[in-house]
């Protein structure tokens, strides 16, 4: 009961570290500038997150069993580029959807066939699916380099056009994706079986877990939900770009850390990333509302995350242990 209690108390104070993160940097904004806090920029924050939002909070299942992926930027890129010759080929939205989300499945579970089955580390294994998947977007682009444009006028009705208070349809099927994976976190086996494998493997699988199954699954749902990040970017910018994903993989890392889930894995929270993600959205736009260079905006993301993992190391030393 008294690590419990103590995990409980680490929880409560991760949420009022978070929410007080995003509360500070929305207020230090909004003093500097009067245009952060106008209904544009909120509808330009939350537009903006759709794809952040959909890599991050899958990232964090992921994490919570001690694994990583870096392919996410990857395959956001790749599903892009899919996506905008497929419809760029007659094909339907729909249809050009679900063979553009088949494709990001597809590369989760080789994910999970190279981490699981060949028991390659993740970091490589994940590295080389993620330098595959932008070589081939750029291989399906114009001139191996170039950017996939022309596509119908109402792509953009998806994730750029508003659908209800000024926002598009792909941020309200982003909340949706986001309260299943809070569900599949906390009430399913799925979910407490990741965070036995991420606090002790080998006790894990002691105890029954099928542990590798676990993992590809949680490889396959990363890909899946990556790629619907891909279709949201290219709706948003009109266009397939096989690099639009370069630097996903770093956002999503800095989102999960900074939402209090553990790097060594078992323990975490998707909501705790959803407002991780939020702080890094606000933290961009609000750099670019005050004319912030764009490397200055690296910078600040890179030392976001040293604190993020600073904070995460000093909780739990001071209230688990």
């Amino acid at each position: 009961m008294r690590v419990l209690g103590k995990i409980s108390l680490k929880t409560t104070v991760m949420t009022i570290y978070v929410l007080g993160v995003l509360g500070s940097i929305v207020l230090v904004f909004s003093l500097i500038s009067v245009k952060f806090i106008g209904v544009p920029n909120i509808v330009n924050v939350l537009r903006q997150s759709v794809p952040a939002l959909l890599v991050g909070t899958s990232v964090t299942l992921l994490m919570i069993s001690g694994n990583i992926d870096l392919s996410v930027g990857g395959i956001v890129g790749l599903s892009s580029v899919i996506y905008a010759i497929c419809l760029k080929a007659g094909i339907g939205y729909l249809w050009a959807a679900i063979l553009t989300l088949l494709l990001g499945l597809t590369i989760g579970l080789i994910n999970g066939l190279l981490v699981v089955k060949m028991r390659i580390v993740p970091v490589i294994a994940t590295l080389a699916t993620m330098s595959l998947s932008i070589g081939l977007g750029k291989l399906l682009s114009p001139d191996g380099i170039g950017l996939i444009k022309g596509l119908p006028e109402d792509v953009i009705k998806f994730a750029r056009t508003g659908f209800l208070l000024k926002l598009p349809i792909a941020f309200y099927v982003t909340v949706i994706v986001v309260g299943m994976l809070v569900v599949i976190q906390k009430k399913t086996v799925l979910g407490k079986y990741s965070a036995a494998i991420g606090g002790n493997k080998v006790a894990a699988e002691l105890s029954g877990i099928n542990t590798k199954l676990i993992i590809w699954i949680l490889y396959a749902i990363v890909g899946l939900f990556s790629s619907l990040g891909g279709i949201a970017r290219a709706s948003l910018l009109s266009l397939g770009d096989p690099t639009t994903g370069t630097g996903m993989e770093m956002d999503a890392m800095i989102a999960v850390v900074l939402g209090g889930t553990s790097y060594t894995g078992g323990e975490g929270s998707v909501l705790r990333t959803t407002v991780g993600v939020l702080i890094l959205t606000c933290l961009t736009a609000g750099m670019q509302v005050i004319g912030i260079a764009p490397y200055w905006q690296s910078l600040v993301k890179g030392m976001v995350l040293i604190f993020a993992v600073t904070i995460n190391s000093l909780v739990k030393e001071k209230i688990i242990e």
